[in-house]
C-alpha cells in the first residue's frame, strides 16, 4: 500500500510502500516511554520505498530494554514527531510510526506484541464515554 505522511510541524514529509497486513501494536515499555502513551503502532516499509523530503530526520540509537538490541529512532528535530525505527543506519528496513502516516485509518493492526507490558486499561477503552471533539 502506498502511503505518505510527515511530522506535526510539516518539516519532514515522506512517502513509502508498506505491508498493510503487518501493522502491529507494541506494548513494550520503551514504546510507552518514547510515545508518552500506552503503546505504539508500527508498520514495516517495503525495502527501498521510503523517501523523505523537507528537513533532515534526526536519529538517535536506543538500546532496547530486554534484548539489548540497538534500534535507531528517527524523528523530526523541530517538533520531535517520531517517524520510524531501524536496526541500522540505512533506511532500507524500517518500521514507520502509523500515527505519522496520513492513511493511518486504513492501517488496522493485525498483531499485538510485548503484551506482558500492556496496560490493562487499554482493553476497556470502548466502555468509556465518547465525544466527537474535545470537551471543556
Amino acid at each position: 500500500m502506498k502511503v505518505d505522511g510527515g511530522c506535526h510541524c510539516g518539516n519532514v514529509r515522506f512517502t513509502a510502500e508498506v505491508d498493510a497486513e503487518s501493522v502491529r501494536v507494541c506494548h513494550c515499555t520503551d514504546c510507552q516511554t518514547s510515545t508518552g502513551s500506552a503503546f505504539r503502532v508500527n508498520v514495516p516499509v517495503l525495502k527501498g520505498t521510503f523517501k523523505a523530503s523537507g528537513g533532515p530526520i534526526k536519529q538517535y540509537v536506543k538500546t532496547t530494554a530486554d534484548s539489548g538490541t540497538k534500534r535507531i529512532q528517527g524523528f523530526c528535530p523541530e517538533c520531535a514527531t517520531p517517524i520510524y525505527s531501524s536496526r541500522d543506519h540505512t533506511t532500507e528496513v524500517i518500521s514507520l510510526r502509523v500515527g505519522s502516516i496520513r492513511q493511518r485509518a486504513e492501517l488496522k493492526p493485525k498483531l499485538q506484541q510485548w503484551c506482558r507490558s500492556k496496560l490493562e486499561w487499554t482493553q476497556s477503552l470502548r466502555d468509556l464515554p465518547q465525544h466527537a471533539t474535545q470537551r471543556g
